[in-house]
């Protein structure tokens, strides 16, 4: 039997991972450090039976009808809003992510994000290795607000969201959330109070964002939820750019509506030079790496691998996004492997 042909946007930090592939694919690999052009993606998909593919590929119906043989688009990322998840399920297409393997690695940024904030410590970092730091030990110099004992809100507590409120106990912290759902488990188990976003907005000293990009997370932090937070008030964004209305929170962060902020998503990525939101001394940056830890990125890569060829195999992958596709492929008829 001929291997199934799979194209693979970029290589993968796993040879674990690659090796798999190898393996049981004709693997069609874009060895470039950057994504592939649109031209490429498009010229590369065209009779393959899977696809690997990154949150930085638009995988769409331009690229289902350049791929008519595809079976499996595996996405080596937790979210999934650049597949067109509804046209890939009308098609028999499975489509595979990556969540658990990264749930502490993002926890973990959330956290640094929130300190380094808080505490100012990018913005002290920046002053010394500028030459700025010209005075001695002063009562009022870089003051900056704590963290210990503070109200935490968590907007989605899902498996990051949870990890964020485990480590928040450390701190001493009484935390806040809102699920689309209650977890009553969870309020037992972490001592975490349940509130509608309004009241978590209003009582919380940070706020850290944990949800997915859908149609209702769209913009749901815009001028109208800013306004409600304290002007003390810190907010965390480790999710997905959009969840958060960029020029309302600029418009908040100008006029004084909030503290600060941490940022590791932005709605356009990169983030254009000289984008507004640079310019604040309380607000902290970083390039969309909440996963990128050796342990994780390599984690990622082998469950992506795993989930397209288990697929492949006509088996039941570890994580599937869209389950009725089953019921329009059954995955008897999907085996190549």
């Amino acid at each position: 039997m001929a291997k199934p042909k799979v194209y693979v946007t970029r290589k993968l930090p796993s040879e674990k991972a690659m090796q798999m592939l190898y393996e049981y694919c004709e693997i069609d690999l874009n060895e470039k450090p950057d994504p592939p052009t649109r031209e490429e993606l498009l010229e590369h998909v065209k009779g393959k039976d899977g696809l690997l593919c990154l949150l930085t590929d638009k995988i769409d119906k331009e690229v289902f009808d350049a791929a008519p043989d595809l079976k499996v688009v595996s996405t080596y990322s937790v979210g999934y809003d650049h597949i067109d998840v509804e046209e890939a399920t009308k098609r028999g297409i499975y489509v595979t992510n990556t969540p658990g393997v990264l749930t502490e690695a993002v926890a973990d940024l959330t956290w640094g994000l929130i300190l380094a904030v808080a505490r100012r410590i990018v913005e002290a970092d920046n002053l010394i290795k500028q030459g700025g730091w010209k005075g001695a030990w002063s009562p009022t110099f870089m003051l900056g607000r704590e963290v210990y004992g503070k109200v935490l809100g968590i907007i989605g507590l899902g498996r990051i969201g949870t990890a964020v409120a485990r480590r928040a106990k450390g701190f001493n912290m009484k935390v806040l959330y809102y699920d689309r759902k209650r977890r009553e488990e969870l309020e037992k188990e972490l001592g975490v109070e349940y509130r509608s976003i309004e009241e978590i907005l209003k009582e919380a000293d940070i706020v850290s964002l944990h949800v997915p990009l859908t149609k209702e997370t769209y913009h749901m932090i815009g001028e109208k939820e800013l306004k409600m937070m304290k002007p003390t008030a810190i907010l965390i964004n480790t999710a997905r750019g959009a969840v958060v209305d960029t020029n309302a929170l600029i418009k908040a962060l100008e006029e004084g509506w909030i503290a600060g902020a941490g940022l590791d998503v932005f709605e356009k990525e990169p983030l254009p030079e000289g984008h507004p939101i640079t310019k604040f001394k309380n607000v902290v940056l970083t390039p969309h790496i909440g996963s990128a830890t050796f342990e994780t990125r390599a984690k990622m890569a082998e469950l992506a691998v795993d989930n397209l060829i288990s697929v492949l195999k006509g088996e039941e992958p570890k994580a599937l996004v869209n389950p009725e596709v089953k019921k329009i492929r059954p995955l008897s008829s999907v085996k190549m492997i």
